[in-house]
């Protein structure tokens, strides 16, 4: 598998992993806006790339701000980035390795900088990068290996730099997968192929333009799949010399642009000559701004041109043309877009165009056309016209004659006062017509019988008061409908019927009132999406319900804009004012000046998903309201003189995610009310009025830790109360002033005597005896330690510990088998101890003087204080010295449950070391051999003797 194939595989796997880990990590940063995963930090006034940058995000926007140098340190914390936006800086250096870890990135900006050389290692890492931007720098040296490592780059852009000679561009040309190179205005005076590379590159697109060229030079063919050139505004004083050595160098091109190129007729006739053999392929030249006082020479070129035989684009803008003679354009039969735009055309002869059979778009704007021009009738082959930013203020009905195929025709921004019924009669295929921008009154009959194919229709901007039941009813498939920006104060009942496909109608800034807005208006329009009637007049004196609301029969609107209604606002919502709107998304209704919603006012809405009712003057909301909007994900409340959002903690808006509540009176958010939006992901709260206390303490450490909901510029917040902390920073106060809660403190503190209460009684009942064993355990430590450098050499081989109601056993049996038979010396209390010596120490003296300790256990034993005293201290040298030296001896058998915890310990450490009596039976001889052989092991407790295997079977 190839390395590349790894690399992305690693990439992908690391995205989803970073999904699947984290996958919300929105937070308040302190000088960035995060929405999607999408960082925005552009015009903060940065002087450093922000630390706080999330691991993985998509993109990062730090432009226009006052970096001047991108350190190694700032994105090593990054992981996971697409595109990084640095541009618009002072950056004039950048360390080595500042990308290294940006493996993932594809798009850097770096324009608009400071830089003035390309570094060997700058881009270090960045070999999945495919757009680099370098635009508008100092650029004036190119390390040789600077881009080595960079094989995915597809585009790069040097534009405005001072390269000065082409070879500075050598090292990247040669990458495998550059297509697109921009060195525009860099103050190049030869463009030579063999200071470009020696062999052939991939190139497709390479932009020259706004440099001074001399000379343009193509000795081989080191460009051989080039298709776009611009060398627009090259050359100085008329003087730029072409010399291709073979047209078979530049065959591929299909998009040249000469514009205001600095050449000589003779100079620019031979070059256009080197696209008129059969091996051409360009099919778009721009020929715009050259000689702009001589039409006569423009003319002789656009007819050079057009003998190209595969050019069916040619640009003539901004030439200064004033007048099209068929004579200027007689040899451009096969061209089928002609841009003649921004000249000073008044006038066309009527066969301006007749050689131009198969012309299909033609761009007439911004000249000085009074009227239609006659050359545009009877081209049967147009499909789009434009006519737009001229002086015409008259339609004829003969003006568009013919014009059967046309599909586009822009007439806006003109002097048009009226239509005729006739204007348009012959447009039967037009799908789009742009008539904004004029003065137009009225319609006059002008869509009742034409155009039944017209999909978009653009009146905005004109001088219409009122809109006719008959002015659109023949549109049968028109689908937007733009209106806004004219006078319209009255609409007739019905007087979009017939519009049953529109989906787009604009009616806002126009002179609409509420009585205007009535269901009979928009009864047929059931396909509807989109509905603007904002900065109208519409008012309400009062929320009761309306007789006839009027969406009711707007089924299918997604879009609903009614704000910013004139002159002092709306004041009420009817309370059914949205009744039919089922499928309603969203609705912006802000600046009404509106006091109160009624809780039924989005009864009808059960789809909204975003609300914007900022710039209001709510006295107060009720949760009520949103109750039947449960999809509600945007909410924007800002500027409503807001002190509280309480009145969100009921309102069951589960799915919210972005809240807008900038520019209100609010002093924090409380603990309930964010638990009760779940979702949000989102929220603005600047210039808002916050209190800088210790009752705002949970809130401002929300704000800081939270890992769901990031707080929009939440460390620029200031205070406004009290007056002490006015203007001070919110997230600046100090929360250790804050005094502990007596209250809280109380509570814990009775709850922890309660509970220690209840378990000191439990351990008591339940663990009593395993008490008092630790503790005497710890006293024969104390003991132990005081005693250790004292002891002498052992004097006993064993120490017996015993009841004395089992002294007869020991004294008829133990001690004959043991001292007389076997040899062994044992230690008696009743005649080894020394009198008048503590007890307590006789029995330490005694244990650890011997070998080993015998217990003789019995049910007398276990109930006496003295013999627990002695198997304590025994078991304490068990771990202590980590030494095999109890030996437990059963007279009878005793059930687990009653031993003592310290008999239990020893069962499980030594279970093979046990020996019991009853057990023996009559074979007493094996049990006295069994008592030999443990007495017979020394020190270490891992070493068992063999031979005790099943003792305590016995």
């Amino acid at each position: 598998m190839g390395s590349g194939t790894s690399s992305a595989m690693f990439l992908c796997f690391l995205h989803f992993f970073w999904i699947i880990v984290n996958p919300a990590r929105a937070y308040s940063m302190k000088h960035c806006i995060s929405i999607k995963m999408n960082l925005n930090c552009r015009q903060r006034n940065l002087q450093t790339i922000p630390s706080d940058i999330p691991p993985v995000i998509k993109s990062l926007d730090v432009s226009m701000n006052n970096i001047s140098k991108i350190k190694k340190s700032d994105f090593k914390n990054i992981s996971v980035i697409n595109c990084m936006n640095l541009s618009s800086n002072t950056i004039s250096n950048v360390e080595d390795g500042a990308f290294l870890h940006l493996v993932a990135l594809h798009g850097l900006d770096l324009g608009h900088n400071k830089l003035t050389t390309i570094s060997e290692h700058m881009f270090q890492g960045l070999a999945n990068m495919t757009r680099l931007q370098l635009h508008n720098n100092l650029i004036s040296f190119i390390a040789c290996s600077s881009f080595q490592n960079l094989s995915g780059l597809q585009i790069v852009n040097l534009t405005n730099n001072k390269l000065h000679h082409l070879s500075n561009v050598q090292p990247l040309v040669h990458l495998p997968n550059l297509r697109e190179l921009y060195i525009s205005n860099n103050n190049l005076h030869y463009f030579e192929s063999r200071e470009l590379s020696n062999g052939s590159i991939g190139l497709k697109v390479l932009d020259v333009s706004t440099n001074p060229l001399e000379r343009f030079s193509i000795t081989a063919n080191v460009l051989p799949n080039l298709q776009n050139l611009n060398l627009s505004y090259c050359g100085q004083n008329g003087s730029m010399e072409w010399d291709v050595a073979d047209t078979v160098f530049l065959s591929k091109i299909s998009t040249l642009d000469l514009s205001g190129v600095q050449m000589s007729v003779d100079n620019m006739s031979m070059v256009l000559q080197n696209f008129t053999n059969t091996h051409s392929s360009l099919a778009s030249l721009a020929l715009s701004n050259l000689w702009r006082k001589s039409t006569e020479k423009v003319g002789i070129i656009a007819n050079i041109a057009c003998h190209i035989p595969t050019l069916s684009v040619l640009r003539l803008g901004n030439d200064c043309i004033s007048v099209v003679s068929e004579k200027l354009l007689q040899s451009c039969s096969r061209t089928k877009k002609l841009d003649l735009s921004d000249n000073i055309i008044s006038d066309l002869s009527e066969s301006s165009f007749r050689s131009l059979k198969g012309l299909k778009y033609i761009r007439l704007d911004n000249n000085s056309l009074s009227s239609v021009p006659n050359a545009t009738r009877n081209l049967s082959t147009l499909k789009i016209l434009d006519l737009s930013l001229n002086s015409i203020d008259n339609l004829n009905c003969l003006d568009f004659a013919n014009l059967t195929g046309l599909l586009k025709l822009f007439l806006y921004s003109n002097k048009i006062q009226k239509l005729d019924s006739c204007v348009f009669q012959d447009l039967k295929s037009l799908k789009m017509l742009s008539l904004g921008g004029n003065s137009i009154l009225t319609l006059n009959g002008a869509f009742t019988n034409c155009l039944q194919n017209l999909e978009s229709l653009d009146l905005r901007q004109n001088k219409l008061s009122s809109i006719k039941q008959e002015d659109f009813k023949q549109l049968k498939s028109l689908k937007s409908l733009i209106l806004f920006d004219n006078q319209i104060s009255h609409m007739d009942n019905g007087a979009f019927d017939g519009l049953f496909n529109l989906e787009t109608l604009k009616l806002s800034s126009n002179k609409i009132n509420a009585k205007a807005v009535k269901d009979t208006v928009f009864r047929e329009l059931s396909h509807l999406r989109y509905l603007s009637i904002s900065s109208n007049r519409i008012e309400y004196e009062h929320d009761s319900e309306l007789r006839l609301p009027p969406f009711v029969n707007l089924s299918s609107l997604r879009y609903l804009a009614i704000f910013s209604q004139n002159p002092q606002g709306m004041f009420n919502i009817p309370s059914n004012f949205l009744e039919g709107l089922q499928s309603l998304e969203t609705i912006r209704a802000g600046n009404l000046n509106i006091k109160l919603l009624h809780p039924n006012t989005f009864r009808y809405t059960p789809e909204l998903k975003y609300l914007d009712i900022s710039d209001n003057k709510f006295t107060s909301l009720t949760a009520e309201l949103f109750h039947p909007i449960p999809k509600l994900m945007v909410i924007y409340l800002s500027k409503c003189q807001l002190e509280s959002l309480d009145f969100l903690i009921n309102a069951n808006l589960f799915q919210v995610n972005y809240l807008q509540i900038s520019y209100n009176q609010l002093t924090a958010l409380n603990e309930t009310l964010l638990n009760s939006l779940p979702s949000l992901t989102y929220m603005d709260m600047r210039n808002n009025s916050f209190s800088c206390n210790c009752s705002n303490l949970w809130f401002m450490r929300w704000i800081t830790n939270n890992s769901q909901t990031q707080v929009v510029d939440a460390h620029q917040y200031l205070c406004k109360y009290p007056f002490s902390q006015k203007g001070t920073l919110l997230l600046d106060f100090d929360t250790h002033s804050c005094s502990v809660d007596t209250g809280l403190f109380y509570f814990i503190s009775t709850t922890s005597l309660v509970l220690l209460t209840l378990l000191g009684s439990l351990i008591y009942r339940l663990l009593r005896w395993q008490l008092i064993y630790s503790y005497h355990l710890f006293l024969a430590y104390l003991y132990d330690n005081k005693q250790k450098n004292r002891r002498a050499a052992y004097q006993y081989d064993a120490f017996v510990s015993y009841n004395t109601h089992d002294e007869p056993w020991v004294l008829r049996d133990l001690l004959p088998e043991l001292e007389v038979r076997q040899g062994w010396r044992l230690c008696l209390h009743h005649r080894d101890f020394q009198p008048g010596k503590p007890i307590m120490e006789n029995i330490t003296d005694a244990i650890y003087g011997s070998h080993k300790t015998i217990c003789v256990i019995s049910r007398h034993y276990l109930e006496s204080e003295w013999c627990s005293r002695e198997i304590q201290v025994a078991s304490f040298r068990l771990f202590d010295e980590q030494k095999d030296v109890l030996i437990l001896v059963f007279l009878e058998e005793i059930p687990d449950q009653q031993l003592s915890p310290y008999h239990r310990m020893r069962r499980l450490l030594k279970k093979r070391t046990y020996l019991s009596w009853p057990r023996a039976g009559e074979h007493t001889g094996v049990f006295w051999q069994k008592l030999q052989l443990a007495l017979e092991t020394r020190n270490s407790s891992d070493e068992e003797n063999p031979l005790l295997t099943g003792v305590e079977r016995l």
